[in-house]
């Protein structure tokens, strides 16, 4: 068999995240036509197509998703590999948002891992909700952000995992009977109003806010306590708490899309190296990922 090109590879992985040609063409600094032929001799290589063209974008084929984690780590293995010969370090600082309640979930496995395979990488950290996350990683601020939408957009971002956001109420209490309906609730939050206010009108549920704060560890303490029901994702429920079921009248507030972008312009093999750790750490938690915060 012929051997495979690790440039077609890389100019796939780039139309995955792009959803087009033109973003993988602008981002490559290649023209359309090139990025168009490379994807034809990767196809060709296949026996397969690899991409549909969706109204919205492009679109992986079974073959494209089958291919999908062999590339990446095939570029990221030829990335590493030529900095180790190369014995070139990357001591410029590689920038993380994250929304809080991640910091838990993520750091112990993702701060020892990057520190073992780049060393020499400077990895920030930034806890942040979506909205002001994306604003800062539009202004150069971040170089990665982890956020929330309600659907997948082509070249807007990378899907790493769905979570539903749903009513939980302490185990030991029974807060969840009351009426009116005692909820903690964000402060200046659309979201909140728009999905977890929303679901109980919808419902007909009668509510009062008794407790409002701006840090998802603000709910998890007034749940815990039995003071308040809040609104949380199932991956960050409390082990003394539990979900509020439809069988009990308690609708599901949201389903979220949870989401990776890359600033254009971030490359090399610790950047590389950290969009896969964080597929693999968000495709082994619990029910996906937490999402109790505003998007």
């Amino acid at each position: 068999m012929t051997p495979l090109d690790s440039d077609l590879l890389r100019s796939f992985l780039t139309l995955v995240e792009e959803g087009s040609v033109t973003g993988a063409a602008a981002r490559l600094g290649r023209t359309q036509s090139a990025v168009s032929m490379q994807l034809k001799r990767l196809e060709d290589h296949a026996g397969h197509s690899l991409f549909l063209r969706a109204p919205r974008g492009l679109v992986l084929t079974p073959a494209g998703q089958r291919l999908l984690p062999h590339a990446r780590t095939a570029v990221a293995a030829v990335a590493r590999a030529a900095e180790v010969m190369e014995d070139r370090a990357e001591t410029a600082p590689l920038r993380l948002g994250l929304p809080p309640e991640y910091v838990e979930q993520l750091l112990p496995r993702l701060v020892p891992a990057m520190a073992s395979l780049h060393p020499e990488a400077q990895l920030t950290l930034r806890s942040d909700y979506s909205i002001p996350g994306l604003a800062a990683l539009e202004a150069g601020e971040l170089d990665f952000m982890i956020y929330f939408d309600t659907v997948v957009q082509p070249g807007q971002g990378e899907l790493l995992a769905m979570d539903p956001t749903v009513w939980v109420t302490s185990r030991q209490h029974a807060q969840h009977l009351r009426r009116p309906l005692p909820i903690a609730s964000y402060l200046e939050s659309d979201w909140c109003q728009s999905h977890m206010i929303g679901s109980l009108e919808r419902r007909g549920i009668d509510w009062r806010s008794v407790f409002e704060c701006d840090t998802t560890h603000g709910f998890w303490t007034v749940v815990r306590q039995g003071f308040a029901v809040v609104a949380l994702a199932r991956s960050a429920i409390p082990p003394d708490c539990r979900e509020l079921t439809e069988a009990e009248g308690f609708p599901l507030v949201d389903a979220s899309c949870v989401m990776l972008r890359r600033r254009a312009g971030v490359e090399g093999p610790a950047a590389d190296s950290l969009a896969i750790l964080l597929r693999q750490i968000f495709a082994t938690l619990p029910e996906g990922t937490a999402h109790a915060a505003r998007p």
